[in-house]
């Protein structure tokens, strides 16, 4: 399997963010002497291809072969839709290195999207709450690597901190909140068009309930009520919604594949697929959870491992050759071994695997710029 790699952006959640190492700036960047005579890199240029474009950052392979991941924080969504950034295109940036994901979200950034009306007395609490928050991820991520429990109890205390944060802009926010009307609500999911007619008692019903829930939710006191009615709006829509989103049945997943599967282990499939689809409909995680692995585990009996090469080919980088021998031989050792009886010598493979890969992808690792100037064909572009 692959060493798995993810970016979270933080929008007001407290998920813990994706570190990253602090990699050394290339010529050109700008930096002051402190008091103490450290020195603090400022600013910094690069000039690159855009590889991806996630709408509020991009990927970029710099032109000194480095790669960058660049935040737009600080430019507005209608900037960043002129921009119109795509895939290919070469980008001169200017900005700051961030040490993680996090440091992307600032106070500054967090409160452009406040209500106006916030009093200045109220924007000082949450800048405190806001930079509290900033202390906490810090620490839990140091924690994830020692102590699950110790980082869980952090994020405990950061969510505990958003709710304040939310009882202060709560009132604003539903002051300005402007609810769809019930038929708009419901058109929104589409019915109409996938040819799908709701009974006129249950559209009735629902209706009453989405106007009993507005008032609810306006009014900002009973939110215990107000999701109750919630649960049951959704309860009466349900059989619609499978409509809407029919469950993928066993014989159109297995479409997909090009498996030999004998026939009576592809009947024994049907059914653990069936009672795994049931258990997720009537929620019950631990049994669908559980059939699901002896689902994915029966069918990984017929799969044929990818080559090493195949493998390989997925990484942005190239390994040494003493390197890539000593790969080969672990991965063939990896998929020779039976999963049912050696999971634990697969494990410990994988480990010797990766420890071996580890200086690369640190080598590889993005650096992350929060942009304060894009240049872009000529035109230069600074937040506003």
């Amino acid at each position: 399997m692959k060493k798995p790699f993810k970016k979270t952006w933080m929008m007001a959640s407290a998920l813990t963010l994706g570190l990253a190492v602090l990699t050394p700036l290339q010529a050109g960047a700008t930096s002051v002497q402190t008091p103490n005579n450290a020195t603090v890199q400022m600013e910094q240029q690069i000039t690159g291809t855009i590889t991806d474009n996630y709408g509020d950052g991009i990927n970029l392979k710099g032109k000194d072969g480095k790669n960058y991941f660049i935040s737009f924080y600080k430019f507005s969504k209608e900037q960043l839709e002129k921009l119109n950034l795509t895939e290919g295109q070469e980008i001169t940036v200017e900005g700051s290195i961030v040490n993680n994901y996090s440091d992307f979200y600032t106070f500054e950034v967090y409160k452009r999207d406040l209500p106006k009306e916030i009093t200045t007395e109220e924007l000082a609490k949450l800048e405190k709450l806001f930079n509290e928050i900033k202390r906490l991820e810090k620490e839990a991520s140091v924690l994830e690597d020692t102590s699950t429990e110790a980082a869980e109890k952090k994020y405990d205390e950061i969510a505990k901190i958003y709710e304040d944060m939310y009882k202060i802009t709560k009132p604003y926010i539903l002051a300005s909140w402007e609810p769809q009307s019930f038929d708009e609500y419901l058109q929104d999911f589409g019915f109409s068009e996938n040819n799908i007619v709701i009974e006129a008692e249950d559209k009735k019903q629902l209706k009453t309930i989405y106007d009993e829930w507005v008032k609810l939710a306006k009014a900002g006191i009973e939110e215990d009520k107000a999701d109750e009615k919630f649960e049951a709006f959704y309860t009466i829509l349900q059989p619609y919604l499978d409509k809407l989103y029919p469950p993928q049945t066993f014989e159109e997943y297995m479409a997909d594949t090009e498996l030999a599967i004998p026939a009576e282990t592809l009947a024994k499939l049907k059914t653990i697929y069936d009672d795994a689809q049931k258990a997720e409909k009537d929620k019950n995680e631990e049994l669908s959870e559980k059939l699901w692995t002896e689902f994915y585990s029966m069918m990984d009996e017929f799969y044929t491992p990818q080559t090493f090469e195949e493998y390989m080919a997925d990484f942005a980088f190239e390994v040494s050759e003493t390197d890539k021998k000593q790969l080969k031989a672990l991965y063939e050792e990896i998929i020779a071994f039976d999963k049912k009886v050696e999971q634990e010598k697969i494990d410990a493979k994988w480990d010797a695997f990766y420890t071996i890969l580890d200086p690369y992808f640190t080598a590889n690792k993005e650096i992350l710029i929060s942009a304060s100037k894009l240049t872009l064909n000529g035109q230069v572009y600074i937040p506003q």
